[in-house]
């Protein structure tokens, strides 16, 4: 034990740079558990606390005992970056296979083959990738030397739906040769989470050891909590605008979503200060400068969703805002936890939105996989191998099941992990191994998510004083029996925040939430499989039958109107005509719309769910352009079929042949049954479109009826 403390505080010292430097506490019991014990270890330890330490420490003492190299399971392209600059710090030779270098791969395999290489770092989905599976993970798992698990917390909360290759671990650590030490690390973890990630770390080797949990205190004590509950999102981004530049340092604003991301760093771009948006759709070049441009403070912040967390290494980030809160205390802490790693203070402020629990319930209820659809794939597959296909790849499987390419590969996942189907070069097959669907265990996560919303609802309303301390309640929320009050937070000391808002940055903030439209890209390629559903296409899309770019007022995620549209959707609200600021904003889209040329009427799609709605946007639009709204399009035979939210194959099979031009519609100015339309471009009013494909078969039958072009204008935008 003396000597692995001594060589162990050698390489930490040389880690770190600090000559003087000494083992957190359960530090050196991590490793001496790894690498003397050979065991299994979970480490939860809050964030800056050295859980990196651990493991580089480790692998460097294995290797000089002729260990082989440490696989290092690593969920986010940022946080390996990250972890091999560290790991370069140390003198650790570490290297990554991602979707981002394929270039080396080939490199990195001689590495390996040369024994040059102490860490290989991976996702989790490459465990899976046929390649990398069939041909290097073998001969790498006789050569291990320890398996890592960073970021281990998504074994549970992600491992059912987002990222469910994380369940996969528990294949690879079975497949080990007997001996191998692994360490899982999370500074995020609650009592379920630490139950489910050392379920996946224990083995009947070793006389089925227990997992080693090393479990600290939670607790930062240079965060300053606070929760600002404002009206609505003109002020919250109005305190933004007003305040920003008061909060220290730089830092991350994070926001629910994407668009709310993307609106909220434009409109604080356009009032002059430097911050940028980060999202899972920024480019990953510039996701990668992005970071660079935080962790070198040359811009205040970056607006951020979720994409930007796990692992970003900025020790001296000065504050953490929400706008909007994330739907568990795990997901929050973990966010926070950026914040003030190397620094006396950091300001941790929470703004909740009217709308998280809307948007909450989506995320959850879109990730969990179904029944129905799970037994159709299951079944075609089966089918394939029955006929002799044997393997269909992921396109052709959707076209033969009535799911979206992001939805379809998350399933095919699940069912791999489970056994039911495998990933091979070329597709999928079927396994042939019975499956049931785990209803149990879905309604399991179902309810825990659910607990931990009211969680976060819960923090939000503590009382004032030490008993409603913010910082004691996220350290009990994730079983942190060390728990007392923090003396910081604004329940504790007081609030610490301005809560002032400037008439200007509520100026802005209105201008900005009122903006209207975006644009409605037009299909210009149909899809495949289609003609598999009795549908005879395939190929580009006849530009004389094309609608030509249109405009929504807004989506139904942002931040300004999509509030307003989202109620409008809303399950059970009632049809019934557009209100006057609804019928104005529409009428500014048009006014901004800048088309090629004017349209010379207005035609309405036949909506089964607001023909009221549309009608009266319709009709508004044609008056306010002086134009003849010239009624609806039919519907031929029993309309368009099935729910929205299918593949493009399946969303095209429905609405295929479903809409004629005849005439004869009922507003005014309609035209005469029969009657040919007028020369010139055709504005299409409809009221949410989502595929797209609706609108794409619409403006078709318009074309084939005499429409020189279409104009594709609705209320909202899914998405």
């Amino acid at each position: 034990m003396t000597d692995t403390r001594t060589d162990a505080l050698t390489v930490l010292r040389t880690l770190v740079g600090n000559e003087t430097a000494d083992f957190h506490e359960g530090q050196f019991e991590a490793i001496e558990t790894l690498v003397d014990g050979r065991r299994r270890a979970l480490v939860v330890q809050r964030t800056g606390w050295g859980k990196s330490a651990v493991y580089f420490v480790s692998t460097l003492l294995m290797r000089r005992r002729g260990a082989g190299p440490t696989v290092l399971v690593s969920p986010l392209l940022a946080l390996m970056r990250d972890q091999i600059a560290a790991a370069s710090r140390a003198g650790v030779r570490a290297v990554a296979i991602n979707s981002t270098n394929p270039h080396e791969w080939v490199e990195v395999q001689q590495q390996l083959a040369n024994d040059e290489v102490d860490v290989l770092l991976v996702s989790p989905e490459r465990l899976n990738n046929p390649s990398f599976r069939d041909n290097q993970l073998p001969a790498l798992i006789n050569r291990i030397g320890m398996l890592v698990v960073d970021e281990a917390h998504c074994i549970s909360d992600w491992g059912h739906d987002f990222r469910p290759d994380y369940r996969r671990l528990r294949e690879l650590i079975a497949a080990m040769p007997d001996g191998i030490p692994v360490l899982a690390t999370t500074a995020t973890a609650n009592s379920r989470v630490v139950a489910d990630v050392a379920a996946q770390l224990e083995s009947s080797d070793a006389g089925g050891a227990e997992v080693v949990t090393i479990r600290g205190p939670l607790a930062r004590a240079s965060l300053r909590l606070g929760v600002l509950k404002l009206p609505d999102a003109r002020a919250r981004l109005g305190w933004l605008l007003s305040h920003l530049a008061e909060l220290p340092g730089s830092g991350i604003i994070y926001t629910l979503t994407v668009s709310a991301a993307e609106d909220t760093a434009r409109l604080l771009r356009d009032s002059g200060m430097d911050v940028r948006a980060y999202t899972g759709k920024t480019d990953p070049q510039e996701r990668e400068a992005s970071e660079e441009a935080l962790k070198n403070n040359t811009v205040k912040a970056l607006v951020a969703t979720s994409a930007l967390g796990m692992g970003f290494d900025k020790p001296d980030l000065g504050f953490v805002v929400h706008l909007g809160a994330p739907s568990s205390p795990v997901a929050y802490y973990q966010q926070v936890g950026r914040a003030g790693r190397a620094t006396d203070n950091a300001d941790v402020l929470l703004m909740p939105g009217p709308e998280d629990q809307d948007i909450w319930e989506y995320f959850a209820t879109s990730s969990m996989p179904d029944q129905a659809n799970a037994e159709r794939v299951i079944a075609e597959l089966t089918e394939a191998v029955a006929s002799g296909n044997g393997v269909l790849s992921t396109p052709s499987l959707e076209a033969r099941v009535n799911l979206r390419r992001t939805p379809l590969e998350l399933l095919l996942k699940v069912l791999d992990v489970d056994g039911a189907v495998a990933r091979v070069q070329g597709g999928w097959r079927a396994t042939g191994q019975s499956w049931v669907y785990d209803a149990e265990r879905y309604a399991g996560v179902t309810a825990a998510r659910r607990a931990e919303q009211q969680h976060m609802l819960d923090y939000e309303r503590l009382p004032e004083g030490p008993a409603g301390c913010r910082m004691e309640f996220l350290q009990r929320a994730l079983d942190d029996d060390t728990a007392t009050p923090c003396g910081r937070c604004d329940n504790c000391a007081g609030i610490w925040y301005p809560t002032d808002i400037s008439t200007d940055a509520t100026t802005r903030a209105t201008a900005t939430l009122d903006k209207v439209g975006v644009p409605i890209e037009p299909r210009a390629q149909w899809p495949t499989g289609a003609d598999k559903l009795g549908v005879p296409v395939r190929g580009r899309i006849n530009p004389e039958l094309r609608a030509t770019e249109g405009r929504a007022l807004a989506r139904l995620t942002d931040l300004g109107w999509g509030g307003t549209l989202r109620t409008l959707f809303a399950p059970g609200t009632p049809d019934a005509p557009a209100s006057p600021a609804l019928v104005a904003a529409c009428v500014r889209v048009l006014a901004d719309w800048g088309w090629d040329e004017r349209p010379v009427a207005v035609v309405s799609m036949p909506s089964r769910s607001k023909p009221q709605l549309v009608a009266s946007i319709a009709e508004a639009l044609a008056s306010a352009g002086k134009l003849p709204y010239l009624g609806t399009l039919s519907h031929t035979g029993g309309g368009p079929t099935g729910e929205p939210g299918g593949n493009s194959a399946y969303r095209l099979a429905s609405v295929w042949g479903q809409f004629e031009w005849a005439g004869g519609g009922t507003g005014a100015g309609a035209a005469a049954e029969g009657a040919p339309l007028p020369s010139g471009p055709i504005l299409l009013v409809d009221d949410l479109v989502d595929s797209r494909w609706t609108l794409t078969i619409a403006a078709k039958a318009l074309s084939e009826a005499g429409a020189e072009a279409v104009l594709p204008f609705a209320l909202a935008l899914r998405g």
